[in-house]
């Protein structure tokens, strides 16, 4: 039978279920990946577990989100993490070192393998033909316990890519197309699986912008094939003999067919303020632009800032732009400086900083107030910048390098004729410099390593077991498409409490409602809790568990949604928040904030299977509801969340 990639893998991967699109499966995951903004509370998590030693072929932890250090809090969690690291047989990527997809590409992917991540983003992997998935930090801990990871069966939407890109578009403006296409929840349920003619056309880290932003279609995860151009970029990184070819068999068919001529693509843009918003840039050309920022793990690779190079040597930035560059590894930097691509980008007057995430998570690099800010990001969610009416938009590095040299959003492609400049050349070295020193390798015996913790970290939250309840006030009622940004900020004043929840909960729905945590404290001591109305697709975007554990400890009894994001949803469920949905969607209609629920029989009709009935005691409404939790997620969710159910196990 002919299989495609997604198949092969998950085929030679499975441990329980069936391969049924919507079947819940097991699988043994090969690899996993955390951040420091998600990753103090995995190790926290493995701490409360009472782990010794992860089981997976190879663990890595990287400090790249929050690097800023204006006061002692992440410079102790850099402590913390680079001890829990040690301890538990962890390979540590220091301070500076780099974003941590870009990073783990260069040094430890391996095309056929699994991976897990703390980051929505860990798709990016599958530029070099691994598997690889976001998920919460919880899901993480227990893959890096030796437990399979646990899904659904997705589909596969194979994209078939023809033609060669022109001059001026490259691989960002192909997922800004899939998303232009789909937006931000049409492929909910799929694995994008890239194939044809076209995908030739593409470098490893070309692949890796793809698959990166391929979590903004709310895509399951991305894959392309292992090649040629997968063998090339291993051998440029010393790694020859992780490559193994790896192909869509002759003939195999996917789930949901898509195509894309490369020839025929234009330089587009994402507006304000969703990655689905997508337009021609040349629909919004001669907007006044403020600020432009090039890198991220959405562009991360050495050609993605050599171009950018190349187009502006021998100018200078606009006088009204500030054009910051973030280098995403200490690779990136080096090699950069010895191809003479650095200095051109300094004489135009870049502000140069070091290699991390930075202004895509909202840590620093804020735009003015109002101001239109260009990025070559992957998200664009009200607020991420740092400045609550920002007007973010993203874009490809040749559409920024063409705002910053202009001071207006402008088609690349008129660079020709307003600075007589061709499109750069741009070919992939042989071989890349590597600094060696900058990953740590764990011990082989770390049991005697103690866990460093500073005062602002704080030992898990015990949470205890859904009871039925009688009263339960709707707190906030929320629309489309709220992503966990929006319900759990990250940013510089906020990412610094990651491993303190009940600091970190003075944040909870604050850019909708900065009285939500007192109120919810309030109803909590009164009620014993509280409910969340929303629209579909709640919890879209980051896979920070922070968004479900910091809203548990407020509190939070249930979500009753629309739909739900996947990782979102999963991350409800990992910590005993029920998530439950509207039987009839003109329901939502009906419910207030500010309305009192009734939740009894909630237990037996979740345990026995049948649909739950709720009771809106302010309108004496009886509304019927559905979940889609399996028996086991039932099972976690009654037991107040996966750490009370997996304790005794561990």
């Amino acid at each position: 039978m002919s299989r495609n990639l997604t198949q092969k893998i998950i085929d030679a991967h499975l441990i329980e279920g069936e391969m049924k699109p919507g079947e819940e499966i097991a699988l043994k995951i090969d690899q996993s990946l955390t951040q420091d903004a998600t990753g103090t509370m995995v190790m926290l998590e493995l701490e409360a577990m009472g782990l010794d030693r992860v089981k997976t072929e190879l663990s890595a932890q990287y400090v790249d989100h929050n690097l800023l250090q204006a006061d002692f809090k992440n410079a102790d969690d850099h402590l913390f993490l680079k001890s829990a690291s040690a301890r538990f047989g962890v390979w540590y990527s220091r301070p500076g070192n780099g974003v941590s997809h870009p990073v783990h590409m260069e040094r430890f992917g391996i095309p056929g393998k699994t991976m897990i991540g703390s980051d929505s983003h860990t798709p990016a992997a599958g530029g070099l033909g691994m598997l690889a998935f976001g998920a919460g930090g919880l899901d993480v801990a227990l893959v890096m316990a030796g437990k399979p990871m646990r899904i659904k069966m997705p589909g596969v939407m194979g994209v078939k890519l023809t033609g060669s890109l022109p001059d001026w578009v490259s691989a960002k403006d192909i997922i800004l197309e899939m998303l232009r296409r789909h937006d931000v929840d049409g492929c909910r349920g799929m694995v994008l699986e890239f194939y044809g003619p076209g995908v030739s056309e593409l470098s490893a880290m070309d692949r890796h912008v793809v698959a990166n932003m391929g979590t903004e279609t709310g895509a399951t995860t991305t894959i392309f094939p292992a090649d040629e151009a997968v063998h090339h970029f291993l051998k440029q990184h010393g790694r020859e003999q992780d490559f193994i070819q790896l192909l869509p068999d002759e003939g195999c068919t996917y789930d949901v067919h898509e195509e894309i001529n490369l020839s025929e693509l234009e330089p587009l843009i994402a507006c304000p303020s969703s990655p689905g918003n997508v337009v021609p840039v040349r629909e919004v050309a001669g907007r006044k632009v403020h600020q432009v920022v090039i890198g991220s793990s959405a562009n991360p690779g050495l050609r993605d800032f050599a171009i950018v190079s190349r187009i502006m040597k021998g100018l200078s930035v606009n006088s009204d732009v500030s054009f910051d560059v973030n280098p995403t590894s200490r690779t990136v930097i080096e090699n950069l400086a010895k191809m003479g691509d650095m200095l051109p980008l300094i004489q135009a007057g870049a502000r140069f900083h070091q290699a991390g995430c930075l202004g895509c998570i909202g840590m620093g690099q804020a735009p003015a107030s109002n101001q239109i800010s260009l990025r070559t990001m992957p998200r664009n969610f009200p607020g991420r910048s740092g400045t609550a009416d920002d007007k973010v938009y993203l874009c490809s590095p040749e559409t920024a390098a063409a705002a910053a040299l202009t001071g207006k959003i402008t088609d690349p492609r008129d660079l020709e004729k307003l600075y007589d400049r061709s499109y750069p050349d741009f070919t992939e070295p042989d071989k890349v410099d590597l600094n060696e020193e900058t990953l740590v390798a764990p011990p082989e015996d770390g049991s005697d390593v103690e866990l460093v913790k500073g005062p602002n970290i704080a030992s898990f939250p015990d949470f205890g077991p859904v009871e039925n309840q009688s009263e339960l006030p709707v707190l906030l009622k929320v629309k489309d498409n709220i992503s966990t940004d929006e319900i759990m900020p990250a940013g510089a004043k906020v990412l610094p409490y990651r491993s303190n929840i009940p600091g970190i909960s003075k944040f909870v729905y604050y850019l909708m409602d900065d009285s939500f945590s007192d109120r919810a404290l309030a109803a909590r001591d009164e009620f014993g809790g509280h409910v969340i109305v929303a629209g579909d697709n709640y919890a879209q975007g980051s896979s920070r568990e922070h968004a479900a554990i910091a809203p548990r400890y407020l509190g939070q009894f249930a979500v009753i949604a629309k739909s739900y994001a996947r990782i979102g949803w999963q991350n409800l469920v990992n910590f005993g928040i029920v998530p439950l949905e509207f039987k009839n969607s003109d329901d939502y209609d009906k419910i207030e904030q500010g309305d009192s629920l009734n939740f009894d029989g909630l237990r037996e009709s979740l345990e026995s299977g049948n649909p739950v009935k709720v009771k809106n005691l302010t309108k004496d409404e009886v509304y019927t509801l559905t979940h889609q939790m399996s028996r086991r997620q039932v099972e976690i969710v009654l037991e107040g969340g996966l750490i009370n159910l997996m304790k005794h196990q561990i």
